[in-house]
C-alpha cells in the first residue's frame, strides 16, 4: 500500500486485515475474547468479501458459491479450544471448507463492540438515538451506548419502531413493561448483556435494550425497578438482530478505508438469517396479558 492509501497492485488479505485492525484494534477486545485472523493466507488476493454475524456453515457455503476469497464476521469460530477440526464436528467442517475453498476468516468481536462507530452505536441509532455516551467502561473500553430520544414515547410505541428496524426473526422481540411507559433515555448492548443492570439503572435509562435475557436476572432487574420507580423497562431485541445491524456500517467502513482498491472488490452481506430460533408459539402483543400457567415444581430450576 502507498503513503496514500491507494493500492497499485492486487489488494491482498493483508491489506484488507491491516484495515480491520485498525478500524477495529484487536487490543481492545475484551482479555477473554478471540478476535482477529482465523484463517487464510495473508499473501492471499481478495476479490470478493462476505460479512455475517456468525460464521455458520450456511454463511460459509452461501460465501463459497458466491466466489468470496473472504468471510468476516462479529462472531469468533474458535472462541474456546478445540482438539480436533475433524469433519465430525461442526467446528472441524467449517474450518475443513475454509481450506479446501481458499476462503480466509476474520472475526471482530468485543473490539467491534467498543469501537466508534461500532455494534453499539448501529443498535443505538434503530432505536432513535442520535448522541450518545458510553454506558459503562469494561477493561478500559466503553462497551453500551445510552442517550435520549428527541422527544418522549410510550414503550409500545417505541419497541414497534424498533422492531421495524430490526432484521426479521422468529422470535420477533420480547419486551417487559406496561406498554404506555413513557421512554425517553435508552440504553443498549448489543449481544448478551443481562450482566450490565447496575450500569443501566445508574444511566437513569428508561428502557434497556440488549440480548439474550435470562430467567433470573430479568425478573430481577423488572423486582428491582418496582422499588424505583417501574424503570428501566426490558427489551431482549434478540442476539442476531441486535449485531446485525453493524454488517452494512462494516462495509461502507472497509470501502471508504481501502479507497481506490474498493473499486476491484465487492463487499456483500450475508443473507443468512443464524439466528438459531425458527417459530414461536403463543406470543401475546402490548395490549394482552399471557395466558396463565399451573404452577410446577421448580425444584429443578437454577439461576
Amino acid at each position: 500500500m502507498t503513503q496514500t492509501g491507494q493500492y497499485e497492485e492486487q489488494l491482498t488479505l493483508r491489506d484488507v486485515v491491516a484495515v480491520l485492525e485498525r478500524l477495529y484494534p484487536p487490543d481492545t477486545a475484551q482479555s477473554w475474547d478471540q478476535v482477529g485472523l482465523v484463517a487464510g493466507d495473508p499473501d492471499q488476493p481478495v476479490s470478493r468479501i462476505h460479512l455475517a454475524v456468525d460464521p455458520t456453515l450456511a454463511v460459509i457455503e452461501e460465501a463459497r458459491d458466491a466466489g468470496a476469497d473472504l468471510v468476516i464476521t462479529h462472531h469468533p469460530l474458535l472462541l474456546r479450544g478445540i482438539h480436533s477440526v475433524a469433519t465430525t464436528s461442526a467446528k472441524g467442517a467449517a474450518v475443513t471448507e475454509l481450506i479446501v475453498n481458499d476462503i480466509a476468516l476474520y472475526c471482530a468481536h468485543t473490539n467491534a463492540d467498543v469501537a466508534d462507530p461500532g455494534v453499539g452505536q448501529a443498535l443505538a441509532q434503530a432505536c432513535g438515538l442520535t448522541e450518545t455516551e458510553a454506558l459503562e467502561i469494561t477493561e478500559g473500553q466503553e462497551l453500551g451506548r445510552v442517550g435520549d430520544l428527541p422527544r418522549p414515547t410510550t414503550l409500545a410505541d417505541f419497541a414497534h419502531g424498533l422492531h421495524e428496524n430490526l432484521p426479521a426473526t422468529a422470535a420477533g422481540i420480547r419486551v417487559a413493561g406496561p406498554a404506555d411507559g413513557t421512554v425517553r433515555r435508552v440504553a443498549v448492548l448489543g449481544g448478551a448483556g443481562d450482566t450490565s443492570f447496575g450500569a443501566v439503572r445508574a444511566s437513569g435509562a428508561d428502557v434497556y435494550v440488549t440480548a439474550d435475557l435470562r430467567h433470573h436476572p430479568a425478573l430481577e432487574a423488572r423486582e428491582e425497578a418496582v422499588l424505583a420507580g417501574g424503570t428501566p423497562y426490558l427489551i431482549d431485541a434478540g442476539h442476531y438482530a441486535s449485531e446485525s445491524l453493524w454488517l452494512p456500517g462494516l462495509a461502507a467502513r472497509l470501502g471508504a478505508e481501502l479507497g481506490a482498491a474498493a473499486a476491484r472488490l465487492e463487499i456483500h452481506v450475508s443473507q443468512v438469517r443464524t439466528d438459531p430460533w425458527d417459530f414461536v408459539l403463543g406470543a401475546a402483543g402490548p395490549q394482552q396479558n399471557p395466558p396463565s400457567a399451573p404452577r410446577t415444581d421448580d425444584a429443578g430450576d437454577h439461576a
